[in-house]
């Protein structure tokens, strides 16, 4: 059994996950792109009991973060599954590769598509 482990950048709130993820995606929307301030966001969906954390986390429309740092860890957790932030595991998740994009018809000229899955917008 994989357990991997993350945590804000302060270290107030902290997860893991356990065994694989259901998937792994990119996500090129503008919602993601302003809350994480970057071109797109790495997540990964595992099952709900495979997840736990600690430490007090603030929400605002279903996204996670600490209120200390105001890093995004993870959406609320729902009976299907939790979506966590890769970025936010503490070890580079070098074997977490994703299988699909979703809103392409957002994404930067300049980067190129991976080989995966292509949705236009959400996945279907």
């Amino acid at each position: 059994m994989i357990i991997r482990s993350g945590s804000c950048l302060c270290g107030a709130v902290t997860y893991s996950v356990k065994d694989a993820p259901m998937r792994i995606g990119l996500c090129h929307c503008s919602d993601c792109r302003k809350e994480s301030g970057s071109s797109f966001v790495t997540f990964g969906i595992w099952p709900s009991h495979a997840f736990e954390s600690t430490g007090e986390v603030i929400f605002y429309k279903g996204r996670g973060f600490c209120p200390e740092c105001g890093s995004r860890l993870f959406n609320a957790v729902e009976e299907d599954g939790v979506e966590i932030r890769v970025g936010s595991l503490d070890m580079a998740p070098s074997d977490l590769e994703p299988t699909y994009e979703i809103w392409v018809k957002r994404r930067e000229n300049w980067l190129q598509p991976l080989e995966v899955s292509q949705f236009e917008e959400d996945r279907s």
